[in-house]
């Protein structure tokens, strides 16, 4: 599938601005794995407060990112069309890197595991070639 702006993600995902922290997907396998793309910004609101001096994007935006694209994956299958995943578990994350304004983070996850409404993802975020967080995410489709 062709990279997806926006307006197509919010067709595939409930989330919206200010929350919609993912700029396009650029690869979708629905079902199986998706990946997206977030341009950090000194502009985005959680740099007044996080932290003023040394602006850092907050681990737990860049994992809810990367939940974002692994929802965009598994949404797009038509069983699950709009709905809603839900976090159920975030698993060894490990976070190896700042993400700071002007940054590029390049988003994925796979799906690995799905049984009825649960599923796990492996999810990764790089900037550049530089591993910046991994986690294995687990979520839950709920109601539309």
């Amino acid at each position: 599938m062709s990279v997806l702006n926006i307006k197509e993600i919010m067709e595939l995902i409930p989330h919206r601005q200010p929350f919609l922290l993912i700029d396009t997907i650029e690869e979708l396998e629905p079902g199986k794995r998706a990946v997206g793309k977030k341009c950090v910004s000194y502009n985005e609101p959680y740099f007044a407060g996080h932290f003023p001096e040394e602006p850092v994007m907050p681990g737990v935006l860049i994992v809810e990112a990367l939940a974002q694209v692994g929802a965009a994956a598994i949404l797009s299958q038509p069983e699950f069309h709009g709905k809603t995943a839900y976090f159920a578990a975030i698993n060894s994350a490990k976070f190896r890197r700042k993400v700071v304004p002007g940054d590029v983070l390049l988003l994925e996850t796979e799906i690995i595991k799905v049984k009825g409404p649960i599923g796990i993802g492996a999810a990764k975020a790089y900037v550049g070639e530089k591993l910046a967080v991994q986690a294995e995410l687990t979520f839950a489709i709920g109601k539309a």
